[in-house]
This record gives C-alpha cells, sequence and structure tokens, in this order.
C-alpha cells in the first residue's frame, strides 16, 4: 500500500458509500439515517492501478465532551493525524453548512494534504450546492456521485502525483535490513547521512517517559508530556543532529498487554508503535526504574529482536532511585536471565527529566547501529568455526556424525551467517545457541540479533556409490588372465 487515505465529513453524506466503492466489498453499514459508522474501519482499495489503504470514518459532530458523539469524533480526529491524505465530503444537495465550515477550518490546520469531494452531485439539482463549496477554501472540489460511481476518473487525478511522491517518501524512509554481502564488500557499517539518517523508535510501557526522553534530546518541548499515562497516540517521527549524528526519531504510543487493551483508540496506537519498530534501525526499549522488566517490556524487547532491530535498553527515571549499585546490580542479572536471545545489549540508565545519562544513551545507539552492520570475513569465520569445533564437536545423533564444514556471512542488518554441514535438520537447537553466543563473544557483536542457518552441502568424493561396483568389474578382468596362467 502506498498511502493512506481518511474519509471524513458530516454523518450521512456519504462516506461508507464511497469507502464500498473503493475497497469493492459492501463492507461498511450503509443507511439514510445519520451516525450509523461509529468505529473507524480499514480497508484495501482500488482505483484504477492505484492501491491504497482507506479508513472510513464516524461522521464528525461540534461535541467536544465525554458522550458518544464526542468519542467518535476524537477517533476521527486521530484517522486524520494518522491518515496521509484526508479526503472531506460534503453533501452537495443539502448544500455547506456550518458545521462544514467549522471542519474545513480544522482540516486546513491539521491535515497534511486535503481534498474536498462534493458527493450526491449526479444531476442539476446539485450544481449550487458543488459552487458553494468553493467557499470552504479547499481547493476546487471533485463533483462525485459515491453511489453511481460518477467522478471517480477525477478523484484519480487529483491521488495520482502525491502517490508518487509517497511512494518515494516510503522507498527513502525503509531501512534496509537482511543486506546481502559478498567478499567484496568494505568492513564498517554504512555511515547515516542527511540522506539516510539513523532510524531510532523508543518504544514501552504507558508512562515509562518516552516523549520526555525525546524532549530531552531535542532540546525542547516538541512533544505534549505529563503525569497521565497515554498521552501519546500515534508514532511522530522528528528529525534531528544527535551529537552530530543524523537520526530520525519515533516516538511512539506506550504498549500495554494485549488483554488489557479494550479501546479502539488505543488498539490504532499500539499498532502505530509496532510499524514505528518495523521502520526502526536501532529500538530504545525504555522501561520505568521502579517497575523494570515486566512481561509485556519482556515482549516489546523480543518483538524487535525478532523484527531483526538493533536493540538499547534504557532504564529511566534514575534519579529518584536511592540504592543505584545494588538496582543496578539486579537489572543486569534480570536482564541476563529474562532475555538471553539479547545478551550483551547495552543497558543504560538515565534521567528523561534531568538529561542525566543521555550522552551514554547515545554511545550505546551508535555502538548497537555498528555491530548491526558488523562483517566478518570468511578466513576468520573459519578459524574460528574449526576452534570451536575443536573445544566442543558437535553431537552424533543415532550415531550419524554431523561434519561442520564451512562457514561464511551472508548477511548484515543484522548479521547472518550460514554453516555447510551434513545432516543439517539433525543438528540441535543447543549447538546453534553455543555457535551464536560464540559469534557475540568473540567478534564482539553483544546484544544484536544473530542469524544462524546451517545448509546441507553435497559430497565432493568422487568415487561415492561406484565402490561397490569395483571388485566385480576387477574379477572380470583379471579371470581370463588367471585362467592363461
Amino acid at each position: 500500500m502506498s498511502f493512506t487515505l481518511a474519509i471524513v465529513g458530516r454523518p450521512n453524506v456519504g462516506k461508507s458509500t464511497l469507502f464500498n466503492r473503493l475497497v469493492g466489498k459492501r463492507l461498511a453499514l450503509v443507511d439514510d439515517q445519520p451516525g450509523v459508522t461509529r468505529d473507524l474501519r480499514e480497508g484495501e482499495a482500488r482505483l484504477a492501478d492505484l492501491r491504497f489503504t482507506v479508513i472510513d470514518t464516524a461522521g464528525l459532530e461540534e461535541v467536544t465532551d465525554e458522550s458518544l458523539q464526542g468519542r467518535m469524533r476524537r477517533l476521527t480526529e486521530r484517522a486524520v493525524d494518522m491518515a496521509d491524505i484526508c479526503l472531506f465530503m460534503v453533501d452537495a444537495r443539502v448544500g455547506v453548512t456550518s458545521t462544514d465550515e467549522v471542519f474545513a477550518d480544522i482540516l486546513r490546520k491539521r491535515a497534511k494534504h486535503v481534498f474536498l469531494a462534493a458527493n450526491k452531485a449526479e444531476g442539476a439539482v446539485a450544481d449550487a450546492g458543488v459552487i458553494e463549496a468553493w467557499n470552504l477554501g479547499l481547493g476546487e472540489p471533485l463533483r462525485i456521485s459515491a453511489e453511481h460511481g460518477e467522478g471517480m476518473s477525477d478523484l484519480h487525478a487529483a491521488l495520482m502525483p502525491l502517490a508518487d511522491d509517497f511512494k518515494r517518501t516510503r522507498t527513502v524512509e525503509t531501512p534496509l535490513t537482511d543486506v546481502d554481502v559478498s567478499e567484496d564488500d568494505e568492513e564498517g557499517p554504512r555511515k547515516p547521512t542527511g540522506d539516510r539518517p539513523l532510524q531510532v523508535a523508543v518504544v514501552g510501557r504507558p508512562n515509562a517517559g518516552k516523549s520526555t526522553l525525546i524532549n530531552e534530546i531535542l532540546g525542547e518541548d516538541r512533544l505534549l508530556t505529563g503525569p497521565e499515562a497515554g498521552i501519546t497516540r500515534d508514532a511522530i517521527s522528528l528529525r534531528l543532529e544527535w551529537d552530530e549524528m543524523p537520526v530520525r526519531i519515533f516516538d511512539t504510543a506506550g504498549m500495554r498487554k494485549k488483554a488489557k487493551v479494550q479501546d479502539k483508540l488505543e488498539k490504532l496506537s499500539v499498532g502505530d508503535g509496532l510499524r514505528a519498530v518495523k521502520f526502526a534501525e536501532v529500538v530504545i526499549v525504555l522501561l520505568d526504574a521502579a517497575i523494570p522488566f515486566e512481561q509485556q517490556d519482556l515482549r516489546i524487547a523480543d518483538l524487535a529482536e525478532r523484527e531483526g532491530r538493533a536493540v538499547v535498553v534504557a532504564v529511566n527515571k534514575w534519579d529518584i532511585e536511592d540504592d543505584k549499585q545494588n538496582k543496578l546490580r539486579d537489572l543486569r542479572e534480570s536482564f541476563e536471565r529474562l532475555l538471553p536471545q539479547l545478551r550483551g545489549a547495552p543497558l543504560v540508565t538515565v534521567s528523561a527529566k534531568t538529561g542525566k545519562g543521555l550522552d551514554r544513551l547515545r554511545s550505546a545507539v551508535e555502538k548497537a547501529y555498528d555491530v548491526w552492520n558488523r562483517r566478518v570475513t570468511t578466513a576468520q569465520l573459519n578459524r574460528w568455526l574449526a576452534g570451536m569445533v575443536e573445544a566442543h564437536p558437535p553431537p552424533a545423533p543415532g550415531g550419524r556424525r554431523i561434519k561442520l564444514r564451512y562457514m561464511t556471512q551472508a548477511k548484515t542488518r543484522p548479521p547472518g551467517f550460514v554453516v555447510m554441514c551434513s545432516h543439517p535438520d539433525k543438528v540441535p537447537e543447543s549447538y546453534s545457541r553455543y555457535l551464536v553466543n560464540g559469534l557475540r563473544v568473540d567478534f564482539d557483536m553483544p546484544g544484536t540479533p544473530v542469524r544462524l542457518t546451517m545448509r546441507s552441502q553435497s559430497d565432493k568424493n568422487p568415487y561415492k556409490g561406484k565402490t561397490k561396483a569395483a571388485p566385480s568389474k576387477l574379477r572380470k578382468h583379471l579371470s581370463p588372465r588367471a585362467h592363461d596362467k
């Protein structure tokens, strides 16, 4: 999907009808009475050659309290913030209302890109409403009929230039991962540049201090903070120079246990945070020093490792900790025990409130990125493999000895290695872990995900399969001579 389009407007202007037409299915309920749609609904849209995500939203109403309509409005505003493009729909037969004017003003200030669509515009009766829509100040209204499919070519023409821009942006912003390497590649990491900055996501449970930490790194209060949990609701990305290192940093919503996430808005926020992890190269898992390594913290760190991202664990609110020395020892012990797959990952104590420890955090992020790009030559790997096998030979399941013949690095970001061996399916998981842990220690790759693949290699013995036939042929050639004697 190249971009996200949110359809917004007053109740009963035809948003769900257009949503159904774009996705090609009757996914959203449609009725003449207003207020049928309450939740956000996503679908995969097709418009000629365009493929994008479309969001159907609840009707906008001038309510800001805790009523159902107020909550529906906040959910729609969330969709506006999340979407790349907003399509603001008005009813051409009714004309522009005072509510339309209020929300047009909000969208001009809040949305990245806004298109105006005058729906139900079939026939001369709608001409006055289409002309009136010009007064909203959102440019030329697209004259469409969601029910009859009229005006879809005009919508396509409006979206096409932005679709190309978003496609190029997505290509630039997506991190390079699982990069193939060869012996000709230069060693060392690819340095972050202004065009491709280092992408860092800050994730953690609600109220761990993520937004406060990013504000302190920026040196200004760019993100809303406070004592309440769950203030941040979508993944916000900011570009900055972090001590001369170009960085694009994502602030994400707090992630609670799945069973506790009931609110529709929070589900969207958590999903946005998970996408931020996939867009990152280094993930900072931020813990609260008072309650570190809860089950959800472990799940978040494990997610980052499974996605193949470099991980840095930061323990926040260290300034209010009394027994720092014993607490740090307990944290390191818990980290090694609860997250063995990230053994050796940087563990940094910080105070987002005072800024203490941010220099260590920056160094840890840079080192984690360097390790994530680590390149080891084949000659080094095979000398190392011989020593590892000599120290601890692989087992012989069923009496069949496993031979580890050859090893090479196939990928970086994260480091990926291939071992050519006999009976790769018989290599126990414990022996693979033995090799991975050895790679981490001997080639200084602490904490980063390491991928190790066992692959079969055909036996190069030229006489294999021919030894049984040789004696009979030999007797055939020798028997006449023996008879002559």
